[in-house]
């Protein structure tokens, strides 16, 4: 199987600046030292490039998941930063199945990349929160696509597959059946936290905690299932404070990587209403800025930074409307931290209180 490792040295999502040193036993997995990186933060796509020797693409899938904040197990309404679409695509409504969207999406990465990998992202809702039977259902629809050994072929691209999920919808069932996938591929579990704060987590109706957060990242870690922590910077009553207190407690959690974006108002959440009352503010590009350079420093070295910043489609933004592409905000953030003297990891502290 793929080797579970620490995060100081392993395959997958530990260090995007790294030297190739050999391979897994009986993995095709490519180990690593580790080497200073050229830049003051660690991003992504360099280490997908290193990694896996080629450019990796991910295709987003709707497997029909839902999520207990809506269905009434939890909640009703959802979050409020969430969109009907449960911040995904919304393409099993169209009548897609999943076989079609993966399908649909590997002939795109096709036409664009024909080497390319790629990675099976089961994004909309909650993935592990599905009717018994069905996570194993998606599992299978994916399997014959799976790259062999690592090696990427037309018929067999999927390098990968990512788990967007909450951190309180995982039964055991569930991490047992996506560690016994793993020994094909790497799965990682994307996890929201969203804010460390338990009183902003209610008042959002996120409706769960810090501590079942950390318990869930645990449980993959036992399972060698990495994780990504999601948050979100810039929430009504969070503060820079808060930003600063969210990315210790995902450094210390031992999440593999990170993706942290500012506060957006969509359409069809219920921050929209609050927003047309003026009752809600959002950052402006500057102060994000500083937040994330805080939030940055705050990381543990070794985690890769997947997103820094968010976008959506223009028809469903409401605010901020900064006009500023996602590589202008990493091109800020370099030059924060180069006026600071500081980078990722230079507030980080390694214990979990």
């Amino acid at each position: 199987m793929w080797p579970a490792v620490p995060m100081t040295m392993g395959w997958i999502f530990m260090d995007s600046m790294e030297r190739p040193r050999g391979r897994g036993p009986g993995s095709g997995a490519v180990w690593y030292t580790p080497m200073a990186p050229p830049m003051r933060f660690r991003t992504l796509r360099p280490w997908l490039l290193e990694t896996f020797g080629r450019p990796v693409h991910r295709v987003a899938l709707d497997a029909g998941s839902t999520c207990p904040n809506r269905d009434g197990t939890r909640g009703r309404g959802g979050c409020f930063y969430c969109d009907v679409e449960g911040s995904g695509t919304g393409a099993l409504r169209t009548g897609a199945g999943i076989a079609e969207q993966l399908e649909r999406g590997i002939a795109r990465v096709s036409r664009r990349d024909e080497d390319g990998g790629v990675i099976a992202y089961l994004q909309s809702y909650s993935n592990t929160y599905v009717e018994e039977g069905r996570l194993a259902e998606v599992l299978d629809v994916l399997r014959p696509r799976l790259a062999e050994r690592g090696e990427v072929s037309p018929e067999r691209p999927l390098v990968a597959v990512a788990v967007a999920t909450r951190p309180d919808t995982i039964p055991d069932s569930a991490l047992d059946l996506l560690a016994d996938f793993s020994r094909d591929v790497p799965v990682w579990m994307e996890l929201g936290l969203e804010t460390a704060d338990d009183a902003i987590l209610l008042a959002i109706n996120r409706l769960h905690t810090r501590a079942e957060f950390l318990d869930a990242v645990n449980r993959c870690r036992q399972r060698g299932l990495l994780t990504i922590g999601h948050a979100i910077l810039g929430l009504p009553g969070d503060g820079r404070e808060g930003a600063r207190r969210t990315a210790e407690t995902l450094a210390r959690a031992g999440c593999s990587g990170v993706k942290v974006h500012h506060l957006m108002v969509l359409e069809r959440t219920q921050f929209a209403a609050l927003w047309r009352r003026g009752e809600l503010e959002t950052l402006d590009a500057e102060t994000f800025v500083q937040w994330l350079a805080d939030f940055v420093e705050r990381l543990d070295p070794s985690q890769v930074l997947h997103r820094i910043t968010g976008d959506s489609p223009a028809d469903k933004l409401l605010a901020p409307k900064w006009g500023i592409h996602k590589n202008e905000i990493r091109r800020r953030l370099e030059e924060e931290l180069a006026r600071r003297g500081t980078r990722q990891g230079s507030a980080h502290s390694v214990r979990l209180g």
